[in-house]
C-alpha cells in the first residue's frame, strides 16, 4: 500500500486564497481561536447539522466518540516516548500551584501547544524535534512540584538533541533512524528483507503487508510482526473504538453502512488485512448516505518504509448542492483518463466506481487532527482501486474555514509574493473557485487514473512513493484546470480561470511554502516536496522552451525568475507551453509509478525536491516574517452534546466555546487510555 490518499492544506495566509465572503449564519463566529510558535488554531463550523434527523446525530456522535478514542493510538505510533512526555505536561497544566505568570511559564505553555499539536515532540510537517524555549532547570522544577515519576529520564527525552532528532528520517538507516513507533531492533536491511520473504508479488490482490503491525526482533534475534488489534498492541483503545462503533451501527442510514461496520469491527478484533480489504469495497460502494467516516490504520507518510497505517479518523455529512461539481467530474471520469497525456499502456481501459463528493467534517481525529487534509481520496490498494474503484471527497468546511480566518488577519502572502497588480486580481477573482476544482481533479481523478504494469508491486518505488503519487494526482489536476472540457461541463467559469490556479502553484513551489522550513534545512515534507518538484522541474525545462501556438514556433521562457525593487518573483510568461510541461512530466512520473522505476524516481525527487536555494530561502524567510503570519494551521473540533428533556435525550447540539487548550486537555482526560 502506498500514501496516496489525501492533500494537505497550505493555510491560506500562506496561498493568499481568495475570501469567499461571510455566510449569514457566520456573524460573530470567531474561526481564529490561538496562535503560537509557527501555528494558528482555528474552528470550523458544521453546515447542515440542524437538517439531520436525530437518528442521524446520533450515529454521528457514536462514529466521534469512536474518534477520540484513538488519540493515544496516534500518539505512540509517532514516538514511544510521546504519551509518558504529554502526561507529564497535563499534570503540570492541571496540577502546577506556583506562578503562572513570567516568560518562562509563557514558554512551557508554548511547548505544551506544540506538543498537543503535532501529536508528539517531533514537529507535524516537518518531522524534526522541538523543545522548549524553557530551560531545563525551570522544566525539572514544574515536574517536580507535580510529582511526575521518572522526570531525569523524561528530561533527557525533552531536551537531549541527539535522542529521537527525527520523527521520519531521510538519510542513513532511515528504519533504524526514524522515532516513530514501527519498529523495534531492526535494521531497514532487515525489515524490507522480511517484507520480500512474505509478499507474494504474483497475487493479484495482495493484503497491504504491515499496514496494521509492528515489525519486531525478539531476543532471540527473529524478526516477527506484533498485530495492532483487540487483545494486541493497543488493546484497550482499539476495544473502545469497538464498542463505540456496535453502539453506531444500530443507528446507520443503510443496511450497507451497517454491513461495513460489522467487517471493520471484526478486522478490528482479529487484526486479519483481508478483512480490512472487504470493509473499504463495502465502505467505497457507500455512495447513498449523507453520513460518512474513516477510522482505521490508513496512511503510510510517517513511516520511512510507507507500510505502517498512521491511525485516523474523519466524521462528516454530504454537501449535497456543493457535490454535483465533483459528481459530473466523476461522471466523466474515463474521458479524462482517455485523453490524459500518458503512454496508452498505462492507462486504465476502464475506470471503475469512482464516486466523488464535497463534505463538511464533524470530528477529526488521529493522523488528521488538529492539522486535516482538505481532500481524500481511499482505498490506498492498488489492486481495490483497479477492481472496485475509489471514494474521494473535498472537505468543504475546512477550507471555508480557512479563508475566514484568512479574512481575520490584515495581511496575505498574494501582495507580497504575486509579482503584480494583474496577477493578484486575477487570484481574488479565481483562486477560491480552482482552488477547489484542482483539489477535486487531484483526488477524484488524479489519485484513480493510471493502473500498474503486471508484476509490479506497488511498494516499488520504496521511500519516494508518496512524493511521487502526489506530484502524480497535481500534476493531473493542473493538467486538466487548462482543458475546455472544464468550461463545457460548468466546473470552471471561463478560459482565463485555470491561469490563477498555474501562477499560484509555481509561486508556491518555488517561494511560499519555504515559509514553512527551517533556513539550512532540506525540504522533507511529501506534499511540499512534490509541489517543488514540478515547480522547479518545469522552470529548468522551461527554459529556452520551443514552443509552437496559433502563432507560431518559438523559444520561449515559460517561467521567468524576476527581480523588482531588490525582491525575487517567478513569473508564468506562456500559461500554454506551462500546460505542456506539466503533461509532460505527468506522463514521466505514470510511466515511472506504473513501471517500479525506482531509481527514475529516486533521481526526480532528489534533483528537485529536496534542496532549497539558502539565499533563496533566506529571502523568503525574511519577507514571511514581515508579514506577521504563521504558516501552519490545524483545528478544534466542535463539542456534541446531548440535550435531554426528562432524562431522555431529545437532541444532540454543536457547541464551539471550547478553547485549544481545554479541548487537549478534554482529551488527554476522558479518552486516554494506554
Amino acid at each position: 500500500m502506498k500514501s496516496i490518499s489525501r492533500i494537505i492544506m497550505v493555510s491560506a495566509a500562506v496561498l493568499g486564497l481568495a475570501s469567499c465572503g461571510q455566510k449569514e449564519g457566520d456573524k460573530g463566529f470567531k474561526y481564529l481561536i490561538d496562535e503560537f510558535a509557527d501555528l494558528k488554531v482555528m474552528r470550523y463550523q458544521v453546515p447542515g447539522w440542524d437538517e439531520l434527523s436525530l437518528q442521524q446525530k446520533e450515529y454521528i456522535y457514536h462514529l466521534a466518540e469512536a474518534a477520540k478514542w484513538g488519540r493515544d493510538i496516534y500518539w505512540d505510533q509517532n514516538c514511544s516516548w510521546n504519551i509518558p512526555v504529554r502526561k507529564a505536561v497535563e499534570n503540570i497544566i492541571d496540577n502546577y500551584s506556583g506562578s503562572r505568570k513570567g516568560q518562562d511559564f509563557e514558554d512551557f505553555m508554548v511547548y505544551a501547544k506544540r506538543l498537543f499539536f503535532s501529536n508528539g515532540f517531533h514537529h507535524h510537517y516537518a518531522e524534526d524535534k522541538f523543545v522548549p524555549a524553557c530551560s531545563r532547570e525551570y522544566f525539572a522544577s514544574l515536574m517536580e512540584s507535580v510529582g511526575v515519576e521518572n522526570s531525569a529520564e523524561l528530561l533527557d527525552v525533552i531536551y537531549n538533541p541527539e535522542l529521537y532528532p527525527s520523527r521520519k528520517a531521510i538519510s542513513g538507516d532511515i528504519v533504524a533512524g526514524s522515532a516513530v513507533n514501527f519498529y523495534e531492533g531492526v535494521t531497514r536491511e532487515e525489515a524490507e528483507a522480511y517484507y520480500a520473504s512474505i509478499v507474494d508479488e504474483k497475487d493479484p490482490t495482495p493484503i497491504s503487508y504491515g499496514l496494521n503491525t509492528k515489525l519486531v526482533k525478539g531476543a532471540d534475534g527473529v524478526i516477527r510482526e506484533e498485530a495492532w488489534k483487540v487483545g494486541g498492541i493497543y488493546g484497550p483503545a482499539i476495544e473502545k473504538i469497538v464498542e463505540e462503533l456496535e453502539l453506531a451501527a444500530p443507528l446507520a442510514e443503510t443496511d450497507a453502512q451497517r454491513d461495513y461496520i460489522a467487517s471493520l469491527v471484526a478486522y478490528y478484533r482479529t487484526g486479519d488485512l483481508r478483512l480490512w480489504d472487504e470493509y473499504n469495497i463495502k465502505w467505497l460502494k457507500d455512495t447513498l448516505g449523507t453520513v460518512d467516516f474513516v477510522n482505521g490504520f490508513v496512511e503510510d507518510y510517517n513511516d520511512p518504509l510507507g507500510r505502517k497505517g498512521a491511525w485516523e479518523s474523519l466524521v462528516n455529512i454530504k454537501d449535497h448542492v456543493a457535490s454535483e461539481r465533483t459528481e459530473t467530474l466523476s461522471e466523466n471520469a474515463q474521458w479524462f483518463e482517455d485523453n490524459s497525456p500518458v503512454d496508452s499502456r498505462f492507462k486504465k481501459p476502464v475506470v471503475k466506481g469512482v464516486s466523488a463528493k464535497v463534505i463538511n467534517v464533524v470530528a477529526l481525529a488521529g493522523d488528521s487532527y488538529p492539522a486535516t487534509p482538505i481532500g481524500i481520496n481511499l482505498p490506498n490498494a492498488d489492486w481495490i482501486r483497479r477492481e472496485h474503484g475509489s471514494k474521494s471527497v473535498t472537505i468543504s468546511n475546512i477550507t471555508d474555514a480557512y479563508s475566514k480566518a484568512a479574512e481575520e488577519s490584515p495581511k496575505s502572502t498574494l501582495t507580497e509574493f504575486a509579482y503584480d497588480e494583474e496577477e493578484i486580481a486575477m487570484a481574488k477573482k479565481y483562486l477560491s473557485i480552482t482552488d477547489n476544482v484542482h483539489t477535486d481533479l487531484h483526488e477524484c481523478l488524479g489519485h484513480g487514473s493510471g493502473q500498474l504494469l503486471p508484476g509490479v508491486s506497488p511498494n516499488a518505488l520504496g521511500e519516494y512513493s508518496s512524493t511521487l503519487e502526489e506530484a502524480r494526482a497535481d500534476l493531473y489536476g493542473l493538467y486538466y484546470m487548462a482543458d475546455p472540457k472544464l468550461i463545457e461541463l460548468g466546473i470552471l467559469p471561463d478560459e482565463e480561470a485555470y491561469k490563477a490556479q498555474y501562477a499560484n502553484y509555481i509561486r508556491n513551489g518555488l517561494m511560499v511554502q519555504f515559509s514553512r522550513v527551517e533556513l539550512g534545512k532540506p525540504n522533507t515534507e511529501a506534499h511540499m516536496q512534490n509541489r517543488k518538484l514540478i515547480a522547479e522541474w518545469c522552470l529548468e525545462h522551461g527554459t529556452e522552451m520551443h514552443y509552437c501556438d496559433d502563432e507560431g514556433c518559438r523559444f520561449i521562457n515559460a517561467i521567468e525568475k524576476k527581480v523588482k525593487d531588490g525582491k525575487t518573483y517567478f513569473v508564468v510568461n506562456e500559461y500554454g507551453a506551462l500546460r505542456e510541461l506539466f503533461g509532460e512530466l505527468l506522463g514521466e512520473i505514470q510511466r515511472i509509478k506504473s513501471e517500479g522505476d525506482y531509481e527514475a524516481g529516486k533521481a526526480l525527487v532528489e534533483q528537485y525536491a529536496v534542496n532549497i536555494d539558502r539565499d533563496l530561502h533566506r529571502e523568503v524567510l525574511e519577507r514571511y516574517a514581515e508579514l506577521q503570519l504563521k504558516p501552519y494551521g490545524g483545528f478544534v473540533n466542535p463539542d456534541i452534546v446531548p440535550v435531554e428533556e426528562n432524562g431522555k435525550v431529545v437532541d444532540y447540539r454543536l457547541d464551539y466555546t471550547a478553547s485549544y487548550v481545554d479541548q487537549m486537555m478534554n482529551y488527554g482526560h476522558n479518552y486516554s487510555i494506554l
